[in-house]
């Protein structure tokens, strides 16, 4: 890819011309790259930097078994080792610190056993301090790239936003190690969500795949569909160069689903390079109880955000800890009761 459209986002979206004619650049940035660049200014490259370091001072500082105290048997929020997590059946290479909301222990959900929730197990108060302020950051941008998103597809302002009140939002911390006897680091797949917005050291390893005429995407939410290894080989990737003082921004599945495909997930994958990389990926997120519904078939047929989130993250781990409690437990139970109250 020679070059990815970047655009600066204003301080507030007020639903102006000016606002509604960005929203339709960035969609068609979309649906011609499946990936755009938010720049960003001085204050938040400070933020970026303060997280990337440490991002570096955790995964470097500590050893393997130090490290693997940090997990959850409540949340997927904790250390994941180089290859615990699976893509189509095949394991990546990469360590990963997965940050969920924090739920404190004696709040109603985890008392009631909901799935996914409970505290972080934070390394320590510099590491949360530090990730908190990146997804403050990334979360205000999150929520002015979909109120102009809506603009411009001709929509109300809060069409996307309404359901990011008290998002789910989350982030994945990662390490990819240098390359060695095999150039994996994540396989093919989309992001099961709405948004994703990212930070890139200078190394280099995400390649995009842009929508392609003719090619059918999997629709990633249905039981039967999986875009995980969808097009792992195929020609058509894009490298997505590493660019300093930006963001990259793309939509996830729940995006494409809202848009009944007038946005498509973009399907991204991460090959292992000569150095080791280390990346943030920031997912901005729909309230873990919300009920999505097309927008041009609102009676049709609908994703509750919650089951999904929970399914996506037990197909990824299905040995981990978290995973094993849910199933124990029957904790998927409390999904049914939500989804029969929506």
């Amino acid at each position: 890819m020679t070059g990815l459209r970047t655009f600066r986002l204003p301080e507030t979206v007020t639903g102006s011309d000016d606002d509604a004619e960005l929203g339709r650049r960035l969609i068609t940035a979309w649906q011609a790259d499946g990936i755009l660049q938010i720049a960003t200014d001085a204050a938040q490259d400070r933020t970026t930097a303060a997280a990337m370091a440490a991002s570096r001072r955790f995964f470097h500082g500590l050893t393997l078994e130090e490290k693997s105290r940090f997990v959850s048997d409540l949340t997927y929020s904790g250390y994941i080792a180089s290859g615990e997590e699976v893509t189509d059946g095949i394991a990546d290479y990469s360590e990963i610190f997965t940050i969920c909301k924090d739920v404190p222990l004696d709040d109603s959900r985890v008392v009631g056993k909901w799935p996914c929730h409970g505290p972080v197990p934070w390394p320590d108060e510099r590491y949360r301090d530090a990730m908190r302020e990146f997804m403050t950051m990334l979360g205000g941008a999150g929520e002015r790239v979909l109120q102009l998103t809506a603009l411009g597809f001709g929509l109300d302002i809060d069409t996307f936003t309404r359901l990011t009140v008290d998002g789910w939002h989350h982030m994945r911390v990662l390490r990819f190690p240098t390359r060695s006897e095999t150039d994996r680091g994540i396989g093919a797949h989309t992001d099961y969500g709405l948004l994703v917005l990212a930070a890139q050291d200078d190394v280099g390893g995400l390649f995009v795949r842009p929508p392609i005429e003719g090619e059918d995407r999997p629709r990633n939410w249905l039981p039967d569909e999986s875009a995980a290894g969808s097009f792992q080989d195929a020609h058509g990737w894009n490298f997505v160069a590493p660019v300093e003082r930006v963001v990259t921004v793309f939509p996830g599945d729940v995006l494409q689903f809202l848009t009944g495909g007038k946005l498509l997930s973009t399907p991204h994958k991460v090959l292992l390079n000569t150095r080791e990389r280390f990346t943030m990926a920031y997912f901005h997120e729909p309230n873990f109880e919300a009920v999505v519904r097309p927008l041009d078939d609102p009676d049709g047929d609908t994703i509750h955000y919650g089951t999904h989130f929970t399914s996506m993250f037990m197909r990824c781990y299905p040995d981990r800890v978290t995973t094993r409690r849910i199933i124990e437990e029957d904790r998927l139970k409390v999904l049914s009761e939500l989804r029969s109250c929506s």
